[in-house]
This record gives structure tokens, C-alpha cells and sequence, in this order.
């Protein structure tokens, strides 16, 4: 695999990696915050960015059992949440292909440069 190339997002509200600031995604894209993680709520996302996926594994979480893959910083390797690969049940189709960012490892990251 090649070398991996850090995204930096511009704009105000930006979430990122609680552990080193990586940048992760713009605040605005936040689709659902009715989740829950290990470590409490937790935000769902479409996309986001500076993240390495983890292994497959089959879980079972409160909608039923779901095949995921936990997701960490890029940059500093700490676990931030889990991505969507496949759901069982019709009605949590919807979450395929999506992140979860737990709320308590992420961080406003945002930085108002002035010159």
C-alpha cells in the first residue's frame, strides 16, 4: 500500500482526532447524533477523512447484529469509532457505508489563523 496523504478541511467546526488534532470531518456533515458508543454518544457521518478501517467483524449493537469496522487516526493510530459495512435488518440498510465518531475521542479541532 502507498503512502497516505493527509487531508486538512477548511471552515469553521471542525471534528478531529482528540489524541493529535488529525482532521476527521466539518461539523455541518454531522447526519445523526442519536448513537451511542463505548464511551457514550456518538455522531453518525456519510464520509469522513484521515481514518485507517480496522478488521470485519460481526456485531451485535442495540439495532441488531451488523458487520463493521472499527476506524482510528491515521496519524496517531487511536480508535475513534466504527464504519458500516453490512446490516442484516432492511430497516439499518441505510447505515452501510457510514462512520460513527464516538463524541468523547473526538474533538473541535479548528484554528482561526490570523496573520
Amino acid at each position: 500500500m502507498g503512502y497516505m496523504h493527509k487531508v486538512f478541511l477548511t471552515g469553521d467546526g471542525i471534528y478531529g482526532c482528540s489524541h493529535c488534532g488529525t482532521h476527521f470531518v466539518r461539523k455541518d456533515k454531522i447526519e445523526s447524533k442519536q448513537y451511542n458508543g463505548q464511551y457514550g454518544r456518538a455522531f453518525l457521518f456519510d464520509q469522513i477523512v484521515n481514518v485507517r478501517n480496522g478488521e470485519e467483524e460481526k456485531r451485535a449493537m442495540t439495532t441488531g447484529v451488523h458487520i463493521v469496522q472499527d476506524i482510528a487516526c491515521m496519524e496517531c493510530s487511536a480508535y475513534v469509532g466504527w464504519t458500516y459495512i453490512k446490516a442484516f435488518e432492511p430497516s439499518q440498510k441505510f447505515k452501510e457505508g457510514k462512520f460513527i465518531l464516538e463524541k468523547e475521542l473526538i474533538a473541535d479541532v479548528t484554528r482561526d489563523w490570523e496573520y
